[in-house]
């Protein structure tokens, strides 16, 4: 026999007017939200400000000092410098690499596209760490890359290829890959074929197919994934310390080295916030600058 009251009706079938769960269902996971993030960068955010001392490790105090000291060197402008190019590059060379593979996943009707999926998702249950030594192997001076190229003649003695920036680069591609194509191939399947047909019984050769069809109506996903693989770029830490040697600097590794190594907390405060500042306000202008590039080419192909 069913019940006469259920939960947002009254007995007789009328229903509560105004009630609804869905503010109640928001607050667990904004509880967990401030206590185990909000709460910990406000705590962090407030040692930016205070004083560092050898002997007392941090002094309560409220000065601007240490976002003083990393505007006025020059070291640590070079470092987030390094840092905003080498995720420039990388999410612009995944996204050159990711677009071709992401639309063979979307389009290809093969019993293999899921082996492709998997072959995709797989590398992400590696942890970085690993990944990088994986690269340390491959790219050393007795590596896979230098006996190859020993062994045909394309080289007199091992090239040194670890401990550089094109390491970096590589390790760090090669962790940001699979999010682009995923991201990009849950754009494209949304996209109907037909459209791409439409194109093509007009005349349209494949680049002007892509150029004006496919990529306006894939820039939504090229924003989310471009925007993914900026953010993870820039706080890239295992693979630049693993694969660029010491000499390489990011702002990852530096703000680390000034909490365990100098042990400079108010210091290495300022970096996070700056970091994480730099982060948000690029991505922000980037996003911007695509949306309205998407909004404009939409206005375009409007029928008039």
């Amino acid at each position: 026999m069913a019940t006469a009251t259920a939960i947002g009706a009254r007995p007789g079938g009328q229903r509560a007017e105004g009630f609804s769960l869905g503010p109640f269902l928001l607050v667990p996971a904004s509880l967990l939200v401030v206590a185990f993030l909000a709460a910990p960068l406000l705590v962090l955010f407030r040692y930016s400000f205070n004083r560092y001392s050898p002997r007392e490790f941090m002094v309560d105090a409220f000065t601007l000092e240490n976002y003083a000291r990393f505007f006025t060197d020059a070291y640590f402008i070079g470092v987030l410098a390094t840092t905003v190019q080498v995720a420039a590059v990388c999410t612009l060379v995944s996204l050159l690499f990711a677009y071709p593979l992401a639309y063979l996943m979307a389009r290809t009707e093969s019993r293999w596209k899921s082996a492709l999926v998997i072959a995709v998702v797989f590398p992400l249950m590696v942890g970085n760490v690993v990944r990088a030594a994986g690269w340390m192997a491959v790219l050393g001076n007795e590596g896979i890359v230098n006996h190859l190229m020993l062994s045909i003649g394309l080289i007199s003695r091992p090239v040194r290829l670890m401990y550089t920036p094109f390491a970096v680069y590589v390790g760090i591609i090669a962790v940001v890959l699979p999010y682009m194509i995923l991201t990009l191939q849950s754009v494209i399947e949304g996209i109907g074929r037909e459209v791409e047909e439409a194109a093509a019984n007009l005349g349209a050769g494949p680049m002007t197919t892509f150029r004006r069809v496919l990529l306006p109506l894939s820039l939504p996903g090229v924003i989310a994934g471009g925007t993914l693989v900026f953010i993870l770029c820039m706080n890239a830490y295992a693979t630049p310390v693993l694969l660029g040697g010491p000499q390489f600097k990011m702002m990852a590794p530096a703000l680390y080295d000034q909490f365990t190594r100098t042990t400079n907390w108010p210091f290495g405060a300022a970096l996070a916030f700056i970091l994480m500042t730099s982060t948000l306000l690029l991505t922000i202008v980037g996003t911007t600058v695509l949306s309205r590039r998407m909004h404009h080419r939409k206005l375009e192909a409007a029928p008039r």
